[in-house]
């Protein structure tokens, strides 16, 4: 991907923003890159419309920029994103005098597709955790670590970078609960069960110490060099062990199969929504969809009146 080349009156007023994100809001690296890359992209198309800076754009250029970026067919969901983006940094250009106007208060996105994310059933689940207890039956350290790595995202339903950036005085391991940092920097303490408690004691005991080096630092769950482990191989991992099934979502799957679990074993909505770190209930939700789509199938396979044509 070539670099979007940012003019210079409007690559200051970015580089202002995008720190002022980082140290007031607290957003993740990933987003303020992704934020950055938007309003950078927004700053190359405006100049080449005749926007020498920031405060020469107005709503019309916008909406056609996010037009073309449709007619283009860029997903909806990075459609919404780039809006966002837009949003926010006049929004804040706003509040600091940088413009008198805000052109982007108006600026509509388009609704990003909810589509229903595969999910694995119980089944398909118990079965790789088996494959995974067979492999670290065998003393290997990385296998070892690899069982600990599974059973919790499963059993915390936890995000990758909330699973990495796991330190040792995170977990409570008398009570089998772990705290964690999610998006917005908000913290979360959540339970795990017996197995990802026995696969976590067997890691800290048996795997970790043959991979950790004087410089592992605190981190629970370390490379095979004896670094923090990192999102990259979290997501090989997942890759490997769920082929097609994993998607673009990767380790995410495994997040999306501990919340329709336990929808499908008759968790509140806004008990899982709570363990999963959700700010808004319409993404929890989501899950209840998938949860009717597997009682429809399972429903349509075993009825003996499913199949039989309405009267």
């Amino acid at each position: 991907m070539t670099e979007t080349v940012v003019p210079p009156a409007w690559s200051a007023e970015i580089d202002d923003w995008v720190n002022r994100l980082d140290v007031a809001r607290g957003r993740s690296s990933h987003t303020i890159r992704a934020y950055r890359d938007d309003v950078s992209r927004l700053a190359a198309y405006a100049f080449a419309r005749g926007a020498a800076s920031p405060a020469d754009v107005d709503l019309e250029l916008l909406r056609d920029w996010l037009g073309l970026l449709a007619d283009e067919g860029i997903a909806k969901s990075t459609l919404a994103r780039r809006a966002a983006a837009v949003r926010g940094f006049y929004s804040d250009l706003r509040r600091t005098g940088g413009v008198d106007v805000d052109p982007a208060a108006r600026l509509r996105s388009p609704r990003p597709d909810r589509r229903l994310p595969k999910v694995p059933s119980r089944q398909q689940v118990a079965a790789l955790l088996g494959g995974l207890h067979a492999a670290a039956d065998s003393g290997d350290p990385v296998a070892i670590r690899d069982l600990a790595v599974v059973e919790l995202l499963y059993a915390a339903g936890l995000r990758v970078s909330e699973l990495v950036g796991l330190d040792i005085d995170d977990l409570d391991r008398p009570r089998h609960t772990v705290r964690v940092l999610g998006k917005g920097a908000k913290e979360r303490v959540l339970p795990y069960g017996v197995p990802a408690a026995a696969a976590l004691e067997r890691w800290l005991a048996d795997g970790r110490p043959a991979l950790a080096t004087p410089d592992s630092g605190a981190a629970v769950f370390l490379g095979a060099r004896g670094g923090r482990l990192g999102a990259r191989a979290v997501h090989s991992l997942a890759t490997r062990l769920l082929g097609e099934a994993a998607g673009p979502h990767g380790p995410h799957t495994f997040r999306h199969a501990a919340a329709t679990h336990l929808l499908d074993g008759g968790a509140d909505l806004r008990v899982v929504q709570e363990l999963l770190g959700h700010a808004s209930l319409s993404t929890t939700q989501l899950y209840t969809h998938v949860s009717i789509e597997r009682l429809r199938a399972s429903y349509a396979q075993a009825h003996p009146r499913a199949a039989e044509p309405p009267r």
